[in-house]
């Protein structure tokens, strides 16, 4: 069966840079920014985003447009004959079901929020009783799960229409809209009065800021971001590298990718901080500053339920684009090394992901006293496990297929990467790539596990 493509070189940029772009970069990169001294941790983000991610994401991308197929095969069709590297390509799917047993049910958080907005569920609520309504909503089963499923139920729809008609239409809207949603709420936030404070903290760099938050914890916090932010080291990525055309070089696409994810990140921290700093509100709230901090500062703001409704809206399509590219790579791999047809595939897939994500609702609730991994509730426990250890496992498996002469070799990687017309990746970058960058990632994957 003739693999489809992208149709277009912006669907496919649109729908990768959908895949990476979720709620980490809208959610968790401004609360760590701000936690971690504002300016300064923007600035080792960004320069471990090009020392680390461009590299990794290239890679990834290259063994999907090189082998034309998701993880499993496309490692059996580069790895020398007798070596066993797909094996990890079975751990990249694992992986990438693993993701969607919880960022279904958070992404859900984000769809019930725009709901209750929409419906001025926020307006008339005092400001000691906004921490309330989350809390409700984690003890509410049958709410949290219903949301979940109403994820579940669209994103396979939209998958179920192939890639072309499904995946690459509805992302591209998706994300021109978040695009444009996203500038006009940085743009209202910034004339808020008193907003000017919230910008300085956030993007001029303040060492002594960052001295009192430990310097070693803003740099290892940004490499952590940086790395995190593409969703590498699960095929994530890689499965658009079998859609793509080889009309352009992967350097230039995968720095173009995290142009747009870095820009969403920044505008992100546009939005928050000068709105945070208007209204008196910590920055630095962690992870309840977007369900609980925020919404008193909508609560009080005038036209604060618009405002509102457009924030849960652009977070909504944030997550539900990594939602459904995820998807995606799970059917392309049932397809793939199954045989199986799409609709059989999206019937399977969408069964198994509602009842594997029942665990995380269930997490918050019924099941409130169950503890795994570290004391952990079943949410985190999961996270712990993608993030933790198969992202930065799986990024260093496809750093040394890519580099070692043990793999697919360098010479293979280099010329795949420098195909097409635009940025190459240079030889001269050989050695980094062989001795140091491992070691980088060895640090993130030793600094997540203890």
């Amino acid at each position: 069966m003739k693999r489809e493509n992208f149709g277009s070189r912006l669907g496919f940029l649109l729908v990768s840079a959908g895949c990476a772009i979720g709620i980490g970069n809208v959610w968790k990169f401004p609360y760590v920014a701000g936690a971690n001294g504002g300016g300064v941790f923007v600035l080792f983000y960004l320069l471990f985003l090009v020392i680390m991610g461009v590299p990794v994401l290239t890679m990834e991308l290259a063994v999907g447009r090189a082998s034309r197929k998701s993880a499993v095969l496309g490692y059996r069709e580069l790895e020398p004959k007798g070596s066993k590297w797909h094996i990890h390509g079975w751990f990249c799917i694992l992986g990438c079901y693993l993701l969607m047993m919880y960022y279904t049910t958070v992404a859900g958080w984000m769809l019930g929020y725009f709901f209750k907005f929409a419906a001025g569920t926020f307006s008339a609520l005092p400001a000691d009783a906004v921490d309330g309504v989350f809390g409700g909503m984690l003890s509410n089963p049958a709410e949290m799960g219903g949301y979940m499923a109403l994820v579940v139920l669209l994103g396979f729809a939209v998958c179920s229409f192939g890639l072309q008609g499904g995946l690459e239409r509805i992302s591209k809207w998706m994300m021109l809209c978040l695009l444009g949603l996203i500038v006009v709420l940085a743009v209202h936030s910034c004339l808020l009065p008193g907003a000017a404070e919230g910008i300085r903290f956030y993007l001029l760099p303040d060492f002594g800021r960052a001295a009192e938050a430990g310097l070693g914890n803003v740099v290892t916090a940004a490499m952590n971001q940086a790395f995190f932010t593409l969703s590498l080291g699960i095929a994530a990525m890689e499965i658009f590298g079998s859609y793509m055309t080889r009309e352009h070089t992967l350097t230039g696409e995968s720095v173009r990718i995290c142009c747009l994810d870095t820009f969403v990140a920044l505008m992100s921290g546009m939005i928050i901080f000068p709105a945070c700093f208007s209204f008196g509100v910590e920055p630095n709230a962690g992870p309840a500053l977007i369900f609980m901090t925020l919404p008193k500062v909508f609560a009080n703001m005038a036209g604060g339920r618009l405002w509102g409704t457009l924030f849960f809206l652009f977070m909504t399509f944030a997550s539900f684009t990594t939602v459904i590219a995820v998807f995606e790579n799970l059917l392309a791999s049932c397809i793939d090394n199954f045989g199986w047809d799409r609709r059989k595939a999206v019937i399977f897939n969408c069964i198994f992901i509602l009842l594997a994500s029942l665990p995380c609702v269930l997490g918050y609730n019924v099941w409130s006293d169950l503890h795994l991994i570290g004391g952990r509730d079943v949410l985190d426990s999961e996270d712990f496990i993608v993030s933790n250890l198969l992202l930065p496992l799986g990024s260093l498996v496809y750093l040394l297929f890519c580099v070692s002469k043990w793999g697919w070799g360098f010479e293979q990687y280099l010329k795949e990467a420098n195909t097409g017309s635009g940025m190459k990746m240079p030889r001269a970058f050989k050695p980094y790539f062989q001795f140091v960058l491992p070691i980088l990632i060895l640090v993130i994957l030793v600094q997540g596990l203890v």
